[in-house]
């Protein structure tokens, strides 16, 4: 009598594992792209007020009665706004002007935002008046509604993780690996910039730091990738692809606005590369680097924690390897004397 075969139970399992985590990861993904986008809102927006109090008073009355839709910020004149707004402390102001409110905006910082506010402030003029609106930051006229700034954190994200498990897979190990990685965002910074800016003219600051920003936001994905690899083997590429990519990307707000997106969304995408290098990005190309410091230090963080790990892997690697080694002379050894 023959026994059956020992493969058909493990068989059975990855089938049955197969068939649980790919709708688990459908359902996943749904919820981390559908879910912030259905509810889209604004919470605690930062919109400045600005004008004598008298009239500046009621408006702002106005604005905090939309249940914490807005952070209302209070500027003595438009220009104090203007100033506001190209420092990226708000979003856009409201000028009491003797002929009524006067919208200050900046597509650049959002083109979403911009309209948002347009129709939140007209809604309180009166009737049948139009709202005078002003673009203190427009984006750029090729890229006038922010679709291609808001398509590049996923090819960022998608080439941090790539460089990342090329690393590890290529066997790359210790400083040969940090040395891959800062080569390859340095290789991917320069020709996204030269893409987005040069051919595309979708970017319109200064080409360098574009360049940078776009190199680090794709060092910050590849070498925590890479350093989840080195320290817990092939597995550790997944989590960081999922992380970035199924995370990052929807949690990121580059195509609305961090404040448009549910709590805790908006807070947690900001930490995570791609919400960040998509900040940074705006502010480098749009605002002259105005609020880049937060972003770039965040981005500087998980780049330096990802290289680091990449090379205590190795040392762990190397440390273990003796010691594997060690076992099978040692088992040589007691046959031989046996």
């Amino acid at each position: 009598m023959t026994t059956p075969p020992a493969t058909a139970p493990p068989q059975a399992r990855q089938i049955v594992m197969v068939a649980v985590l790919v709708p688990v990861l459908a359902a996943l993904a749904l919820w981390a792209f559908a879910w912030p986008a259905a509810r889209t809102a604004p919470r605690d927006l930062p919109l400045g007020v600005a004008g004598p109090a008298a009239a500046a008073g009621p408006l702002t009355q106005q604005l905090q009665r939309q249940q914490g839709a807005f952070e209302v910020h209070r500027y003595a004149d438009e220009g104090a706004a203007r100033d506001a707004i190209e420092d990226r402390a708000v979003y856009g102001a409201v000028v009491a002007t003797p002929q009524g409110p006067k919208l200050l905006t900046a597509s650049a910082a959002s083109p979403v935002v911009a309209q948002l506010l347009q129709q939140a402030v007209q809604r309180q003029a009166p009737e049948g008046r139009a709202v005078p609106t002003v673009d203190v930051v427009p984006a750029p006229e090729a890229d006038p509604r922010g679709s291609a700034l808001g398509a590049s954190v996923l090819p960022l994200a998608i080439a941090g993780v790539a460089a990342g498990a090329l690393v590890t897979l290529r066997g790359l190990r210790g400083i040969r690996a940090v040395v891959a990685l800062v080569v390859a965002a340095a290789f991917v910074g320069a020709v996204t910039a030269a893409l987005t800016h040069s051919w595309l003219g979708v970017l319109t600051g200064n080409w360098w730091a574009e360049a940078g920003a776009l190199g680090l936001s794709t060092l910050a994905v590849s070498a925590t990738v890479a350093g989840l690899a080195a320290l817990l083997g092939p597995v550790g590429i997944g989590i960081g692809a999922l992380s970035m990519v199924l995370l990052g990307n929807p949690f990121s707000g580059v195509t609305s606005a961090p404040q448009l997106l549910p709590e805790p969304v908006g807070t947690i995408g900001q930490l995570l590369p791609p919400g960040a290098g998509g900040s940074l990005l705006r502010s480098v190309s749009f605002f002259d680097g105005a609020r880049a410091f937060g972003p770039a230090l965040t981005l500087a963080l998980w780049a330096a924690l990802g290289l680091t790990a990449v090379v205590l892997g190795a040392a762990l690697r190397r440390r273990r390897s003796p010691a594997a080694a060690e076992q099978p002379s040692a088992r040589a050894e007691a046959a031989r004397v046996s």
